[in-house]
C-alpha cells in the first residue's frame, strides 16, 4: 500500500559517496522516508550495484577518485535501464560551468554542498514522484504506439503498418530491380456468416484465419513487425501480412522470382483458409477471394498497387470467388464508372442535389445536446442516396473537396442564422476538414476573411482535422494550427487513434479535443477495444482535452463511456443526423436518464 505522501513503500536509493560520514547522513535521511538506502564507496562499486539492483534513485557526489560522478553519470544513462532513471548529482562547486557538465552528464538535479539534510528526503520524494509520472506518461505512449500500429483483434499488422512496409518493400526492389506481388484477400460472405453466428463467434473467425495465414506463410520468411523507421534499420522479409479492417487481409512477397511462386503462395492460401473452422457448435466454411497486383507493371506506388489488386479481387469475386485473379487493363471498367461519378458530382453541387445534416453531440453530464457535427448527404435523381464512403473519396481525389468544402461552411451559416431566428441557445458546429483543405497554404486566411464576412462567430465553429493530416510535417501544422486558433475556432482531432501521433508532438497542438473513433467503439465489447478507448480517454484527461465519442449504437457502450468520463457522446443511439429544420426540436430533447456526475 502506498506510504510516505503516496510514494510506493521501499523505494530503493543508491548511495554514491566515497565519504563515510555522507553516507551514513543520507542514509539516515532516506530510511526515515521509509525507503531502503544501498551505498556504494566509488564509481566502479555503483555501476555494479546499480546493474544488479536496478534502484529507484540516485544519488552521485561528483569528487570521487579513480572515476568521477559525472562518469558515473554519463554510464548510468547508456545502460538500458538507466535512461530515464532519476539521478541527483551532488558537488561542492556551484560555478555555472560545473552545473553545465552535471546536467550534460545526464543529472536529473544538480545540488551543491552543503546539503540541507533535513530537506533532502522531500527532494527525493519529488524527484521519485515525477519519475513516475514520466514513465506512466511514457508507458501511455507506448501503448499507444502498439495500438497504432496492431489490429487489437489479430495482432497482425494493420492498415498503418501495411501503408509504411509496403512502400519501404519497393523502395527496396527499386533499389535491387527485383519484383514484388501484392495479394489483396477478401472473405466471401463474411457478413452473411457473421450475423448467423454471432459478432463474436465472428471474431474468432477472423482469428483463426489470421493465425492459418501466418502459419501458413512463415516459412516464406519471418513477418516483420514495424515501427516508423527506415527501411535500412530492419532486415529484409519475403513476406508481410496485414489486416486492413474487417475481413480485408493483404500479403506482400516481395524478391520474387516468377509468376509461378506466386501462384504457388495463392493456392496454398485458398487451400489454408478454405478449410473448416471449428467454432464450438459451428463449422463454417470460409473462402478467399484473391486479388493480385505486380510490381512494377500494375503500378509502381504502394496507392496503384493497392487499387489494381483491390481491382483484381473484386474480378475474382465476380467470377465465382474462391478463385486468385492477376490484375490486368480489362479490369479498368471501375475505374470508367469512378469517372462518371466525378462528373455527377460535379453536377451535384451546381444543381443543389447536396444536402447538409447534422447529428447531435450529448454532454454526459447533462444529457443535453450542446454541439452538433455537420455532415453532407448527396441525393442522386437517378441513384438515390449516395453513400459518402462513395463520393467523398472521389471529391478528394479530384480537389473537389476544396470547393465541398467551401459550400460545408456557407451553409452551416446560413442554418445558423435561421437557428438565431428562432432564438435558439447557442451550439457549437463540428465540420470536418480534408487533408487536402488543410493542406492549403492560405488556409488560415481564407477562413480569417470567411468569418468577417459571414459575420458568424468563431467559437461556434469547431473545426475536425485528421490525425495524420496534421501529424503529416508536424512542426509546419503546428504554426498553422496556431493561426487557426488564433481567429477563436475550436479544434479537434477527429478518428483519433487510427493514427499513431507522437505524445511529444501532440503536447504541442493547440488543440481542443480528440474525437475516438467509430471503429474502437464497435470494438469495445473486446479486452483491447476496451483499452484502446481506456487509453485515448486517460490520455485526454492527461492532456487537459475535451474527449467525444463518435459511433455509439448500443446501451452498453453509453454505459461503459459514461462511466470512463467520456465528455462528449455521438451516435445512432442518440439520433441519425437530421435536418436543419428539425434541430430545435432535439435541442431541448433529454438523452440520459441518469447522466454523468459533473
Amino acid at each position: 500500500m502506498p506510504s510516505h505522501d503516496g510514494l510506493l513503500p521501499r523505494a530503493k536509493i543508491l548511495v554514491c559517496d566515497d565519504d563515510f560520514n555522507v553516507r551514513l547522513l543520507t542514509r539516515q535521511c532516506l530510511e526515515s522516508e521509509g525507503m531502503t538506502v544501498l551505498e556504494a564507496s566509488d564509481g566502479i562499486e555503483a555501476i555494479d550495484i546499480f546493474v544488479r539492483e536496478r534502484p529507484d534513485l540516485v544519488f552521485l557526489d561528483v569528487e570521487m577518485p579513480e572515476m568521477n560522478g559525472l562518469e558515473v553519470c554519463r554510464r548510468i544513462r547508456q545502460l538500458p535501464q538507466g535512461e530515464s532513471i532519476p539521478i541527483m548529482i551532488v558537488t561542492g562547486s556551484d560555478d555555472r560551468e560545473s552545473i553545465d557538465q552535471g546536467f550534460e552528464a545526464g543529472a536529473t538535479q544538480y545540488k551543491t554542498k552543503p546539503v540541507n539534510w533535513t530537506l533532502l528526503g522531500r527532494d527525493v520524494q519529488y524527484m521519485l514522484r515525477a519519475s513516475d509520472a514520466f514513465n506512466a506518461l511514457k508507458r501511455q505512449e507506448d501503448r499507444l504506439r502498439y495500438l497504432a500500429y496492431y489490429d487489437p483483434l489479430t495482432s497482425l499488422p494493420n492498415r498503418r503498418s501495411f501503408n509504411e512496409q509496403l512502400n519501404r518493400i519497393l523502395k527496396r526492389c527499386r533499389r535491387h530491380g527485383t519484383g514484388a506481388a501484392l495479394m489483396f484477400i477478401d472473405l466471401d460472405h463474411f457478413k452473411r456468416i457473421n450475423d448467423s453466428i454471432g459478432h463474436g463467434r465472428g471474431d474468432r473467425l477472423l482469428v483463426e484465419i489470421a493465425k492459418r495465414l501466418t502459419l501458413e506463410l512463415r516459412e516464406d520468411d519471418a513477418i516483420n513487425y514495424y515501427t516508423d523507421n527506415s527501411a535500412e534499420d530492419f532486415p529484409e522479409s519475403n513476406t508481410e501480412i496485414a489486416r486492413l479492417g474487417g475481413d480485408e487481409f493483404t500479403v506482400v512477397l516481395s524478391d520474387i522470382a516468377d509468376s509461378n511462386q506466386i501462384e504457388r503462395v495463392a493456392k496454398r492460401i485458398l487451400d489454408t483458409l478454405s478449410q473448416p473452422i471449428p467454432l464450438q457448435s459451428h463449422n463454417p466454411v470460409v473462402t478467399p477471394s484473391i486479388g493480385i497486383a505486380l510490381y512494377p507493371q500494375d503500378g509502381e506506388n504502394p496507392d496503384t498497387l493497392l487499387r489494381n489488386a483491390d481491382t483484381a479481387m473484386y474480378a475474382a469475386k465476380a467470377e465465382g470467388r474462391a478463385c486468385f485473379r492477376f490484375y490486368n487493363e480489362q479490369m479498368n471498367a471501375q475505374a470508367v464508372e469512378q469517372l462518371k461519378m466525378e462528373e455527377e458530382l460535379r453536377h451535384a453541387m451546381r444543381n443543389h442535389e447536396l444536402e447538409l445534416r447534422y447529428q447531435p453531440q450529448v454532454d454526459s453530464r447533462t444529457g443535453e445536446v450542446v454541439s452538433m457535427e455537420a455532415l453532407v448527404r448527396w441525393k442522386h435523381p437517378q441513384r438515390g442516396m449516395v453513400p459518402p464512403g462513395e463520393f467523398i473519396p472521389v471529391a478528394e481525389r479530384t480537389g473537389q473537396i476544396i470547393e465541398l468544402g467551401e459550400w460545408v461552411l456557407h451553409e452551416v451559416v446560413r442554418h445558423c442564422q435561421y437557428w438565431d431566428s428562432l432564438g435558439l441557445k447557442r451550439f457549437s458546429i463540428s465540420v470536418n476538414i480534408s487533408p487536402l483543405q488543410f493542406n492549403q497554404s492560405g488556409l488560415p486566411e481564407w477562413l480569417k476573411e470567411f468569418l468577417e464576412t459571414s459575420g458568424l462567430s468563431p467559437d461556434r465553429l469547431e473545426l475536425e482535422l485528421t490525425e495524420s493530416a496534421i501529424m503529416n510535417d508536424a512542426p509546419t501544422n503546428i504554426e498553422k494550427l496556431r493561426k487557426l486558433k488564433a481567429l477563436g475556432l475550436k479544434l479537434a482531432v477527429d478518428d483519433f487513434g487510427t493514427g499513431y501521433s507522437s505524445l511529444s508532438y501532440l503536447k504541442r497542438f493547440p488543440i481542443d479535443t480528440l474525437k475516438i473513433d467509430k471503429s474502437f467503439v464497435a470494438d469495445m465489447q473486446t479486452a483491447d477495444g476496451a483499452a484502446i478507448v481506456e487509453a485515448i480517454i486517460a490520455l485526454s484527461k492527461t492532456l487537459n482535452l475535451e474527449v467525444i465519442a463518435e459511433g455509439i449504437e448500443e446501451k452498453s457502450q453509453l454505459d461503459f463511456l459514461i462511466k470512463r468520463e467520456c465528455d462528449l457522446l455521438q451516435g445512432y443511439y442518440f439520433s441519425r443526423p437530421i435536418y436543419p429544420e428539425n434541430v430545435p426540436d432535439i435541442l431541448n430533447e433529454r438523452f440520459l436518464d441518469e447522466p454523468r456526475a459533473s
